[in-house]
């Protein structure tokens, strides 16, 4: 279950030193784990982490947990397969645009693309031209590009006489988008509208009607776009920016179209590598990590709250033209903060805008605010997501110690869109009486304040959601209970067994590695590398080897970095390479005694049987059997390097006398 990890220690039982992790659980039960048995912990991550309860040693609870999840985990995987299987089988024309016309869109691009940016296009060009619907998520910071990407597919489409529709969640990233796409395609005899309820009913009227009849090419609009009256002439690709924050009944309709219709989703939300893994196959994913090369990352500074510091900084922006967001995450007292800051600038146009406002109005004022009919805008954090004012380059975050890291990341994100340095200051009452937690946080936000961080951030609270999100609401709880990177172990699990047509194990990680007992000292001593949490990784990436090459590598790895092995750190090594070895053989325990060596084996084991019969016949005294699943081998070894050679000489034994599988 789940326990509080307390440290590394070196215990000492029958003159032989081992390395352990110290665990502790509730009512201050103690276990300590050898660190060859690292493959069996996980870390625990879920999005309050610090308040989850330790699981109770000795009853089933946790046990009973992942058996809930588990059937749960099972489910999705199936529906995510039964998507994939539907879209391999569905009858789809390609998209086949002409190239000559594409190079020239391409060359109007006013700046270089990064490379990232470069292979989510290439990979969208192609999946268009396969036989299978695209299906791909473009996951990348803000402002990094990825509507270049959604305005090249829509290019392509129209070329191919398709029409493209852009689902987006606000009427302001609507208005957005219709700006920036008319801009974009100004040279090209394309039709864009846009569909959202800045249009009477009369206009919505005719662009419903000119939909039916091929007038439009690209149109851009909120869920309205989903609903059942809206019929396209020949609808060719759908694009979705940010999907996660539309709806259940919504997604359920893009889910429908998921299987017919050419599908690119784009979202800042980082979706975790795990789940990427996860998905191989199932749905495309393409990551945008590179900043584009004029963009100059945000200057961070973390200051305590007073007249002077608000006033330089709103000044030093305004005075050069630019606005500034200022952010006030209480609705109850925004109104004094307003008042606040007009005492304190006369001079400047300021206005309020929070999430208690009706929509209408806050979409006229975010609206104001894009055309510079305002330079302050003093805000809650609805501003967290979307909209692009390139002329806002300095944030103001009033108790930045009461934000997340990740909503940190994503609030500066906000500003420095364009080639002018930005600025974001985070405010404090008083940096002396900070939580360490929040000291750490505001720490790291401005530590990281080059571009891309989101990627790099420990942004495992925004991994979290972006992976609830994409797996639908109720899977949220599970991930809680029993964390994140275990459900997503389980779901790959899943998917693999499904993808092999056998039900998944009920618990796919106990019947693992085999364990091995030589009573040799076999760790990284701490003469040799001295930082425990460097240990404790090192330990954790021997464990998760799955071939000999990956050992092979990380033992040169070891070396270049810390010199030398010692031999206890050879053994250690040694001893990984034979438990893959023994592991792959099906065998489940070697322990070497004084006298004898035991070799336990698995239900399902490869040794051919014929083989074991033979040894027990031919040299009785030195071969027994007992209880039907283990052998003795009577055999001695005094020092470390004998038993060892003596594990080799048998595995490789062993390996000469195994069942092939037949190809």
């Amino acid at each position: 279950g789940i326990g509080l990890y307390q440290g590394l220690e070196i215990l000492t039982q029958a003159e032989l030193e081992a390395e352990y992790i110290k665990l502790e659980y509730a009512q201050q039960a103690i276990v300590y784990i050898p660190i060859t048995s690292l493959h069996l912990i996980n870390r625990y991550s879920a999005q309050n982490s610090d308040q989850v309860p330790l699981s109770r040693l000795g009853n089933d609870q946790w046990r009973k947990e992942k058996r809930r999840a588990q059937e749960q985990i099972r489910d999705v995987a199936a529906e995510l397969l039964d998507i994939y299987a539907k879209r391999q089988a569905a009858a789809h024309e390609k998209i086949n645009f002409p190239m000559a016309e594409y190079e020239q869109f391409k060359r109007q691009f006013p700046f270089e693309e990064t490379p990232d940016q470069q292979e989510a296009i290439d990979a969208v060009l192609a999946d268009l031209q396969r036989e299978q619907p695209l299906d791909r998520l473009i996951c990348g910071d803000v402002g990094f590009g990825k509507t270049e990407v959604a305005m090249r597919a829509a290019f392509a489409c129209v070329q191919a006489h398709k029409q493209v529709a852009i689902l987006v969640p606000t009427t302001l990233l609507a208005q957005q988008h219709y700006q920036n796409f008319i801009d974009r395609f100004a040279d090209w005899p394309v039709n864009i509208n846009v569909l959202s309820r800045f249009k009477s009913a009369q206009q919505q009227k005719e662009i419903l009607q000119q939909l039916q009849q091929h007038q439009v090419d690209i149109v851009i609009g909120t869920h309205k776009l989903l609903q059942d009256n809206i019929h396209f002439a020949d609808l060719g690709l759908l694009i979705v920016d940010e999907e996660h924050r539309f709806g259940v009944r919504h997604k359920e309709k893009i889910k429908q179209l998921r299987a017919a219709v050419n599908i690119l989703t784009m979202t800042a939300t980082p979706i975790p590598r795990t789940l990427n893994m996860a998905m191989a196959g199932i749905r495309d994913l393409s990551i945008i990590a590179t900043p584009p090369k004029k963009r100059l990352s945000i200057k961070t500074f973390v200051k305590e709250k007073n007249t002077e510091t608000i006033k330089e900084a709103i000044l030093r922006e305004t005075l050069r033209g630019g606005q500034v967001f200022y952010l006030h995450n209480d609705v109850q007292s925004i109104g004094l903060c307003e008042q606040q800051l007009r005492d304190l600038m006369p001079g400047l146009r300021i206005e309020v805008a929070h999430g208690q406002m009706r929509e209408k109005e806050l979409e006229n004022i975010m609206n104001d605010f894009y055309h510079h009919r305002y330079d302050v805008l003093i805000c809650t954090t609805i501003i967290e997501t979307g909209i692009d004012i390139p002329k806002a380059n300095t944030i103001v975050v009033d108790q930045a110690n009461n934000f997340g890291l990740a909503q940190l990341h994503q609030l500066r994100g906000r500003v420095g869109r364009s080639h002018h340095q930005a600025y974001a200051y985070l405010l404090v009452n008083s940096v002396k009486h900070m939580s360490k937690d929040a000291m750490q946080r505001l720490e790291a936000i401005s530590t990281f304040d080059q571009l891309g961080a989101g990627f790099l951030l420990a942004n495992q609270d925004l991994e979290i959601r972006g992976a609830g999100d994409f797996l639908g609401e109720n899977q949220s709880g599970h991930m809680a209970k029993i964390g994140f990177s275990l459900y997503m172990d389980m779901l790959e699990a899943a998917v693999e067994a499904l993808k092999q047509g056998r039900e998944p194990d009920e618990d796919p990680f106990m019947q693992q590695q085999t364990e091995v007992d030589l009573g040799i000292p076999a760790l990284f001593p701490e003469t040799y590398i001295r930082d425990t949490q460097l240990r404790l990784s090192l330990y954790k990436r021997i464990a998760n080897c799955h071939s000999s090459a990956d050992l092979d590598e990380l033992q040169v790895e070891v070396i270049d970095r810390f010199g030398l092995l010692p031999v206890a750190t050879q053994d250690l090594f040694s001893l990984s390479q034979c438990k893959l070895q023994a592991t792959a053989l099906g065998i489940k325990k070697l322990t070497l005694r004084p006298q004898y060596l035991r070799i336990e084996f698995n239900e399902q084991n490869k040794i051919n049987p014929q083989y074991i019969i033979e040894c027990l016949q031919s040299q009785p005294n030195r071969y027994k059997m007992d209880n039907g699943t283990t052998l003795k081998w009577f055999v001695t070894a005094a020092s470390a390097a004998a038993k060892m050679q003596l594990l080799k000489t048998l595995l490789t034994e062993f390996e000469a006398n195994c069942i092939r599988e037949s190809a």
